[in-house]
């Protein structure tokens, strides 16, 4: 991994207007009604990545707001910049999915370019949906100045006939309604109540598993990852946040002193432990190169092994991230890990605090009168779930998300799709049956462009009682409300001349998650036949921001990340 050191300014914006020479960057303050005493303060950005394109960001504003009371209370200078977010819930499915990976670099640029090109001496970042975590750590990272993250929250459950319901709920019903299992009055039903507000959607999915990881990473105050965004405390958390800041840039703690090796290694036992995201894996891999710490794609399996699932989440569990708050939250989950010496405790957090120092009051153990987080002595499964798979069909690796599943094995006749739309289609016409093996490519990085998430034939399988039996395989990603008989990111991709893009209709492919195994049953003489009269495909993209994409964008084994010269 490039581990380049990135050129830090030596001055920052409160000392640069100093002096006769900078009279015009004073006279541009004084046109925002700034002071003389105003220059002596610190100046500090509130990136706020509020916009009404999503109920993940459009509660985002009334945090920006508390972020700035608290910068001026603690006697810094607020300046307000905004980023954009795409929706992966409505984006999923469609072209418009192909920019969601891409928002987390334009995300990340947007931070960066606004932080250094006004010289600012911190910043608060607010955001809300799943890319808005990653690309704004990035852009912290690339930056280094002191800095905190305020994740917006996540949504309160929808609720019908009696039941909690979550946005994965949707894509579900849609294979059930395809299968004959609900009315489509049942499905419409489904669709107008389960998003009842603002937040990110609810389940562990890639949202909350970011934020709870950037809690774990003590980038964020704890707490905070799982709080609802429409409940007040919100707001007093953002808020407070401001106030830490101030003090991080006082005593001039950065992201980089934060985010080390031990310090992601802390968060990758988080995610195993609450059942998180396969995103996380992508992302973490392009925030390490950020950061400049060394780290793999098999940093994963190694943590992976050692780490048990704690947590009884969605979507292959029961509960949703407001009942993990109500249970402790990822506080309680970090006292257990550390107690089990799974944690670095040494490990400072934006506080100024250590780990250890933050969890000091934490109960060692979790309440008895709830079951969201299991005790150590009894976990949800005895290792994480996020599986590194290797073989011939994926000879860089590929993730594999292993829980809820009886049994993560399967050898079976290969699908082949060469689009998302084609595969979902299948599906709901009835034409996968159990024991295939679904191969969906050209999907990734360079592919799709943009490595798009794939919850649209995932949920249509789950919904027609396929989730067990059917394997599915994509250079592509998959949504954080994914679980199932899946493996993504597989790398080398299809459009890079990897292996999936020799697999032909029929062929025999083995899933086995446990003995990491992903393989293409076919002997290698006709895989390097098939290797010679593959031509790649041209590009989807000839201009614009999806070419620079897929023109820039590393493996997914690196992160997908555009600076890995």
């Amino acid at each position: 991994m490039n581990t380049r050191t990135i050129p830090i300014h030596p001055l920052r914006s409160s000392n640069i207007t100093e002096g006769k020479s900078r009279a015009p960057n004073r006279s541009m303050y004084y046109g925002m009604g700034y002071k003389e005493t105003d220059f002596g303060k610190p100046m500090v950005g509130v990136a706020n990545g509020h916009s009404t394109i999503t109920p993940c960001n459009s509660g985002l504003q009334k945090l920006a707001d508390a972020a700035v009371q608290g910068i001026e209370e603690a006697g810094g200078n607020p300046q307000v910049f905004g980023t954009p977010t795409i929706s992966d819930g409505m984006a999923m499915g469609t072209e418009g999915m192909k920019y969601s990976l891409v928002s987390r670099e334009v995300i990340a640029d947007c931070i960066e370019t606004c932080v250094q090109g006004q010289w600012m001496d911190g910043v608060v970042v607010i955001g809300g949906c799943d890319k808005n975590m990653p690309g704004g750590l990035m852009g912290m990272l690339r930056a280094n100045v002191p800095a905190i993250y305020v994740y917006g929250g996540t949504i309160l459950p929808g609720k019908w006939k009696g039941e909690d319901l979550n946005i994965v709920s949707v894509f579900e019903a849609v294979g059930q309604n395809a299968a004959g299992k609900i009315s489509d009055q049942d499905l419409k039903d489904i669709e107008q109540h389960a998003i009842p507000g603002t937040g990110s959607c609810g389940g562990m999915y890639t949202a909350n598993t970011m934020s709870s990881a950037f809690e774990a990473l003590g980038i964020s105050l704890p707490y905070s990852s799982t709080m609802a965004n429409p409940h007040d405390e919100k707001q007093d958390s953002a808020k407070e946040s401001a106030r830490v800041l101030l003090e991080a840039i006082r005593k001039d703690i950065k992201p980089r002193d934060i985010v080390t090796k031990k310090a992601i290694e802390n968060a990758v036992a988080v995610i195993m432990a609450t059942g998180g995201s396969t995103n996380a894996v992508l992302h973490f891999l392009a925030i390490a190169h950020a950061a400049g710490v060394e780290w793999t794609i098999d940093d994963f399996e190694r943590i992976r092994q050692r780490t048990p699932v704690l947590c009884d989440l969605k979507p292959s569990g029961k509960y949703l991230a407001v009942d993990l708050h109500q249970a402790g939250g990822i506080p309680q989950v970090m006292k257990v890990l550390l107690k089990a010496g799974l944690l670095h405790g040494d490990c400072i957090t934006i506080t100024g605090q250590t780990i250890a120092e933050v969890l000091a009051d934490i109960p060692d153990e979790p309440r008895k009168d709830q079951d969201v987080i299991r005790p150590i002595t009894n976990p949800m499964y005895e290792h994480g779930h996020l599986a590194i798979l290797k073989g011939n069909l994926s000879p860089e690796g590929a993730v594999a998300k292993i829980t809820g599943l009886k049994n993560p094995v399967i050898t079976g006749p290969a699908r082949v799709y060469d689009d998302e739309q084609s595969a979902l289609q299948a599906i709901l016409d009835g034409k996968i049956e159990a024991g295939d093996v679904m191969v969906l490519r050209y999907l990734g990085p360079k592919g799709g462009p943009g490595m798009p998430e794939m919850l649209a034939p995932t949920g249509a399988l789950i919904g027609a009682g396929l989730g067990e039996s059917v394997g599915l395989i994509t250079d592509g990603r998959f949504s954080g409300g994914t679980w199932g008989m899946v493996v993504g990111h597989v790398a080398p991709e299809a459009a890079a001349g990897g292996t999936i893009a020799f697999v032909h209709e029929g062929d025999s492919i083995t899933i086995d998650a446990h003995q990491l195994v992903l393989q293409l049953n076919v002997p290698e003489a006709d895989i390097e036949k098939r290797r010679a009269a593959w031509r790649a495909p041209a590009p989807r993209y000839t201009r614009g921001v999806q070419a620079k994409f897929a023109f820039n964008a590393s493996s997914a084994s690196k992160g997908a990340v555009l600076d890995l010269y």
